[in-house]
């Protein structure tokens, strides 16, 4: 069943306005993940000893794989990737305070004077960006996955492969955040707002978020045939 008939083009494609507003969506998480993790990849928590350019070089393969998940999901055109270039996350580039705190949401809040926002002990408080811009992700992958009529037996393990690389890129070189964690706050963040019986979402989009919350469940928590469980 096409989830999207009322959201496509004649010829099935989601409109490019739209596209477009989903892929920034998708790749400003992956752009706070690939952030954090360059700032994660030092060891040392000082923002001058980050790149992102030095993070990404010996990850290209890493970051192949984000791109053809990301448009595997949505089914976006060459056009609408190429935002990515524009947005420039994925450039070489320093990682300022101020992007973390961006990540962050301003969780952390901000302290007097705002210059100490560059010490470690409040640099290792990107931890907090990384759980929310990884939850994100996931709610941007799926919601483009239906917004393109990418039904959950299809899009899910894309979805879980983009999880997976990215979780490794936001803690490099450790076994820590796994895909399962992610799906499982994602289902309390969004899944709520969306599902409730109240909630002005459209029947179709519900039942879409269902059946990728399910399918996603079979393939991250070992539940049903042909399940694994994530790694890092």
């Amino acid at each position: 069943m096409a989830l999207t008939r009322s959201l496509a083009c004649g010829d099935g494609r989601v409109p490019s306005v739209r596209a477009e507003r989903m892929a920034r969506a998708v790749f400003a998480a992956l752009g706070g993940i690939v952030e954090i993790g360059a700032v994660r990849s030092t060891g040392t928590w000082l923002l001058p000893d980050v790149s992102v350019g030095a993070f990404l070089q010996p990850r290209q393969g890493d970051l192949r794989c984000l791109v053809e998940g990301v448009r595997a999901v949505g089914r976006f055109s060459d056009e609408v990737m190429a935002i990515a270039d524009e947005l420039g996350y994925f450039a070489d580039n320093d990682v300022p305070a101020a992007s973390l705190l961006l990540w962050s949401e301003g969780i952390t809040g901000v302290p007097q004077p705002p210059e100490r926002l560059e010490e470690p002990e409040l640099v290792r408080l990107c931890r907090i960006g990384a759980d929310l811009q990884l939850t994100r992700l996931l709610q941007a992958l799926v919601t483009a996955a239906l917004a393109a009529g990418t039904e959950s037996g299809e899009g899910a393990a894309a979805v879980a492969e983009v999880l997976r690389v990215a979780c490794g890129l936001v803690e490099p070189g450790r076994a820590g955040i796994t895909s399962a964690d992610i799906h499982r706050m994602w289902r309390v963040a969004h899944l709520p707002a969306i599902l409730h019986p109240a909630s002005d979402a459209p029947e179709w989009g519900k039942a879409g978020y269902r059946a990728y919350d399910a399918q996603l469940e079979r393939l991250l928590w070992g539940e049903g045939p042909g399940a694994v469980r994530a790694r890092v």
